[in-house]
């Protein structure tokens, strides 16, 4: 097997001395979904989270991690960052804004740091999967190294009917 190149966001949580595995996985073009990706890790889709970028009014842009197969509550969301309302970014505004691309994205090291928000099953696993910040490449670290790390916050943050 050939040597797995580290990413921006390995060597970031390197420096952090932050323990953490990356894992890779076969990409499929046209199905980036994170149930795909659980399918290939052969992992439970609960532990597999996805970063989602969002916009709210009036405070700006800010990052929800939640479970692969669970969709963001815009409204939670909203009032959990302190906005009156919040949607998804346009794809088009991914690359320029964080500096990855759909299926790739991370909240380790992106251009900016912003408010970054976990669902709270993130603490109900010794260890989750997120992107290593490219597409076929997963990390698998503790969900306390990782929200500490982004000085995340944990909150209820998925459509009730998602939960499992």
């Amino acid at each position: 097997m050939s040597k797995i190149e580290k990413t921006n966001a390995a060597r970031l949580l390197d420096r952090a001395k932050i323990s953490y595995r990356l894992v890779p996985y076969t990409v499929d073009e046209n199905n980036l979904a994170a149930d795909h990706v659980a399918e290939e890790l052969g992992e439970d889709i609960n532990r597999v989270f996805k970063t989602l970028v969002l916009h709210g009014t009036p405070a700006g842009y800010f990052v929800c991690v939640v479970p692969g197969n669970a969709e963001v509550d815009l409204k939670k969301a909203a009032k959990i960052s302190g906005n009156k309302k919040a949607d998804l970014i346009p794809m088009k505004e991914l690359l320029p804004l964080t500096g990855y691309i759909r299926g790739g994205c991370t909240a380790i090291g992106m251009k900016k740091q912003f408010p970054t928000f976990f669902h709270s099953t993130v603490n109900d696993f010794p260890t989750i999967f997120v992107s290593a910040g490219q597409r076929g490449l997963q990390l698998e670290l503790a969900p306390a190294d990782l929200v500490g790390y982004v000085k995340g916050t944990v909150a209820d943050l998925i459509k009730e009917n998602d939960a499992q």
